[in-house]
């Protein structure tokens, strides 16, 4: 069982650049695929990156591609989001997900594919 903790949001001005942190607790994470989704009001959950197991390999949406970066560091067991450039439109509630995996090469885009989510963390973003 992991649990999964996400810090690092709050209100930022249009083109700031905070980071998100996913902290996993209850589990070590090399042998999970993790993923940065968000959520909208009014709007579905929705994939914004994943990293494979040992973070070799990443996935970005294309909404975020080229302003957003995943990354993560299995020692300190978290998961991070670099967010760069941001505009109102990414505001959202952002979540981290974690699903175990033998590949290292996994990175589903799917919600259904994670087994383990935070509660969520909120970024706003202010024109």
């Amino acid at each position: 069982q992991v649990q999964l903790v996400e810090s690092g949001g709050g209100l930022v001005q249009a083109g700031g650049s905070p980071r998100l942190s996913c902290a996993a607790s209850g589990s070590t994470l090399n042998s999970y695929v993790m993923g940065w989704f968000r959520q909208a009001p009014g709007r579905e959950r929705e994939f914004v990156a994943a990293i494979s197991r040992g973070g070799g390999s990443s996935d970005t949406a294309d909404s975020v591609k080229g302003r957003f970066t995943i990354s993560r560091d299995n020692a300190k067991n978290t998961v991070y989001l670099q967010m760069n450039s941001l505009k109102p439109e990414d505001t959202a509630v952002y979540y981290c997900a974690a699903a175990p995996t033998s590949s290292y090469y996994y990175k589903p885009r799917v919600r259904d594919a994670y087994n383990y989510w935070g509660q969520g963390t909120q970024v706003t973003v202010s024109s």
